[in-house]
């Protein structure tokens, strides 16, 4: 309780806030390299789901590929890049976290992909639709849920993971922590993991607001529920 206690008092104090070792600059640092990591996954792995999703083969694959990599610890990979030309760089701690990030996006888009209404899918394509207009009009909008879903996961978990940037020297709020380590300044650690904590429920609820906004279905339900009033009335007249 002591620790606690003396770690709200390390973040209360304002010498913490200021220069370049201070919560902003580490906070701002800490964002950096989740947004990098998690759009250059999105990038990587929403149009590979979509597609495998859309033409229903090799997605198992891909995605029993994906989990054997989510298997490996991230420091484990931040290793191996230390072996290659990289080497201790920030561009070795932002792939290790995109590897990370990749598995709950495709996973989850591609499983939204499958799980869309074939029914619905038979009609565009009796429509006369093509490939891409049933992709974009039909498959991905009834998808968007799940996709969302599987980017709001990966965000929360490059967030936790994204400490290990302060092991090959880069930013991030892991410093706080490991330099608190390094002086055996406990509160200090724990004052750091506390505001990754913290940082982590503010993406969560981000997230969450952001699927929320995103979901093309929501506004459909909107405009039904509506004109249910309008219906009701025409039908019994009143």
């Amino acid at each position: 309780m002591d620790v606690l206690i003396d770690a709200f008092g390390w973040l209360a104090d304002g010498e913490n806030w200021r220069g370049p070792n201070g919560v902003p600059t580490r906070l701002l640092e800490h964002v950096e390299l989740t947004v990098a990591s998690v759009v250059i996954a999105c990038l990587i792995a929403i149009p590979l789901a979509l597609w495998l999703g859309h033409i229903g083969k090799g997605g198992t694959l891909a995605i029993n590929v994906s989990n054997v990599g989510r298997a490996v610890p991230t420091f484990a990979v931040l290793v191996l890049l230390f072996l290659t030309p990289l080497g201790l760089s920030v561009w070795s701690t932002i792939i290790a976290l995109i590897l990370f990030a990749i598995p709950p996006i495709l996973t989850n888009t591609y499983v939204g992909m499958r799980e869309v209404d074939r029914d619905a899918v038979d009609a565009a394509r009796g429509m006369g639709m093509d490939g891409m207009q049933l992709l974009r009009k039909v498959e991905l909008p009834l998808a968007a849920p799940l996709l969302m879903n599987g980017v709001r996961l990966a965000a929360v978990q490059v967030v936790a993971t994204a400490t290990i940037a302060a092991l090959v020297a880069a930013g991030g709020l892991g410093r706080i922590i490991t330099s608190g380590f390094g002086r055996q300044d406990y509160p200090q650690m724990v004052a750091g993991a506390m505001l990754v904590a913290a940082l982590a429920l503010i993406v969560e609820g981000l997230m969450e607001w952001l699927q929320h906004r995103l979901d093309p279905m929501r506004r459909a339900r909107r405009i039904r529920v509506r004109r249910a009033p309008d219906v009701i009335e025409a039908v019994t007249g009143s």
